[in-house]
């Protein structure tokens, strides 16, 4: 069985109409946030696809 450690942890959140993109490290715990454009929202699942294809997957 392999062990998995949670390295970062993301949030993304709606705040009066803006998204805050809420990143923290949990080796130290900071915390970075950024503000993302609706366009870069709408793109996410485009972004995750391409993590998960096997041009850019880790595990192969």
């Amino acid at each position: 069985m392999e062990t998995e450690t949670l390295l970062y942890s993301a949030e993304l959140r709606e705040e009066d109409g803006a998204y805050k993109l809420v990143v923290r490290n949990e080796a130290d715990g900071t915390v970075q946030i950024a503000y993302v454009p609706q366009r870069a929202i709408d793109k996410l699942p485009y972004f995750l696809s391409l993590l998960n294809s096997r041009q850019f997957s880790a595990r192969r």
